[in-house]
């Protein structure tokens, strides 16, 4: 089977499927474990690896509510409030009604949201960068385009 086949039969079964050393597990182990390290990263900033998954979502644009971020980021709508209120209070974000329904509330980053962006995205680069040594160019390209696939069969 060459590199463009695509697998038709299971990978995995029941019977010899070890869930401590398993794709799901590596992936989540990872996920963690880069998460930790930003938060060291992020320390300084007095921002956490949580606070800033929603402050790069915002810099992206205006998100129509909380509730339209807990899906992005897996959190429940009670822990997201508390979350932007957090942000709000260090300066980093605000609430603005929507101008065509005032029942919205929009939130976006505030002027000093934007400012630490960039340090915010250097932060994370450079774990990315810890964590990624030794890979090549082309193989981060190949773990990229692998990673896209298992969510586009999702």
């Amino acid at each position: 089977m060459d590199a463009t086949s695509t697998v038709s039969t299971a990978l995995y079964d029941a019977k010899t499927y070890d869930h401590r050393t398993g794709l799901g597990r590596l992936l989540s182990q990872v996920k963690i474990e880069i998460m930790e390290a930003l938060d060291r990263e992020l320390a300084p900033l007095d921002i956490t690896a949580a606070q800033y998954v929603i402050l790069v979502t915002l810099a992206d644009g205006p998100t129509d509510s909380a509730s339209g971020l807990c899906k992005g980021v897996s959190y429940d709508p009670g822990a997201m409030t508390r979350m932007i209120d957090r942000l709000e209070r260090k300066g980093l974000v605000r609430r603005v009604r929507c101008p065509d329904d005032r029942r919205k509330i929009n939130l976006e980053l505030t002027a000093e949201g934007k400012t630490v962006y960039p340090q915010l995205i250097d932060s994370a680069v450079a774990v990315l960068n810890r964590y990624l040594r030794g890979f090549g160019r082309d193989e981060i390209v190949q773990l990229e385009t692998y990673l896209k696939r298992m969510l586009a069969n999702g």
